[in-house]
């Protein structure tokens, strides 16, 4: 099998890939979006804590709960 594309450096290529990616999760992850000041994960846990009824005004529980149903139903 003959290969007819350009030669990249290896080292190039993932130094590249790894700033995309990089960039990409900052972007998307780490920075608060503009519109709520929340992280897409602290917005899911908020989320799932309406979804089963847990408010200001109800008993205290366990935050275990809310970031297991995070992890097992949006990740």
């Amino acid at each position: 099998m003959k290969f007819d594309g350009p030669s990249v450096s290896i080292t190039d290529e993932l130094k590249t890939s790894y700033l995309d990616y990089a960039m990409s999760v900052i972007v998307s992850r780490a920075i608060p979006d503009l519109r709520d000041g929340l992280k897409p994960v602290h917005r899911r846990i908020l989320y799932a804590m309406h979804e089963t009824g847990n408010t200001h005004d109800k008993a205290y529980r366990k935050s275990a709960r809310p970031v297991g149903d995070v992890m097992g139903k949006y990740h």
